[in-house]
């Protein structure tokens, strides 16, 4: 790839930060910096394995956060992250072996319910930051929901982070903030088994995924700070905002760009 122009570098470190700002915050940060890789001109596979090797630092920075404010309790999601890796692994290397036509076209509609649940389900208290006890009667949920959106993450990815807000605050009744902090550490998981399997194919920029990395942990620090200062007067009309424009730009591109 030939050298970056160094305004487009500004402008591409200001994406990567408002996608990691908005990652931490409600998930689909990935729809941003995507886009803004293969504008530049790299092949779709190099600037999916480049995205990767970005948001694993943006969402490692955005796990850590909550869980270092005790939004995030490890010991209870452990069948979670076991399944979360599988499903992640599956996906990955089974990409290039299935067609995703049908997916493209599904997914806008997925997303779109997504954020029409969080409109009008009323969720937990969200000043009551406990998680579910007693911890073992989850293992069935957390392996399933690990499993597929694990999954989910490794074939395509587009709002992992947001169907793992949406489907922890369903299954576990956790309020949006405690949800955000277990989507972050879940989306971390998935993307840092993906991003082990695009660097074993070589399907990395290293150099551009590791400046924009930077950069997305500086937005998921902002990020991740601003849900759980403001919580969920702030998270939610945030995620709505954007699993809606989510929705309808992947509509847009599934089902009008090739008539």
């Amino acid at each position: 790839m030939d050298m970056i122009e160094p305004t487009m570098l500004v402008v591409l470190a200001l994406v990567a930060f408002a996608a990691g700002f908005i990652d931490a915050v409600a998930g689909g940060g990935g729809m941003l910096t995507v886009p803004a890789l293969l504008s530049l001109g790299l092949p779709p596979h190099i600037a999916l394995g480049t995205n990767k090797l970005a948001a694993t630092f943006a969402s490692s920075t955005a796990a850590l956060t909550y869980y270092r404010k005790k939004l995030f309790k490890p010991q209870c999601w452990i069948n979670a992250f076991i399944a979360t890796l599988i499903g992640a692994t599956i996906g990955t290397l089974t990409v290039d072996a299935i067609s995703t036509e049908w997916l493209e076209k599904a997914l806008p509609l997925v997303i779109l319910a997504a954020a029409v649940y969080t409109i009008f389900h009323k969720t937990p208290d969200a000043n009551n930051n406990a998680s579910p006890k007693p911890c073992p009667i989850l293992k069935r949920k957390q392996k399933f929901q690990g499993l597929i959106l694990g999954f989910y993450d490794g074939v395509a990815g587009p709002g992992t982070g947001a169907f793992w807000t949406v489907s922890s605050m369903a299954l576990y009744r956790l309020n949006i903030l405690l949800a955000s902090g277990l989507s972050k550490a879940m989306n971390f998981t998935s993307n840092l088994t993906s991003l082990i399997t695009f660097a074993i194919l070589g399907h990395i920029d290293w150099v551009l995924g590791l400046t924009m990395g930077v950069c997305l942990m500086a937005g998921a620090f902002v990020g991740a700070h601003s849900a759980i200062r403001f919580g969920a007067t702030f998270i939610r009309p945030v995620f709505v905002t954007v699993v809606s424009i989510l929705a309808l730009k992947l509509a847009y591109e599934a089902w009008f760009v090739n008539l």
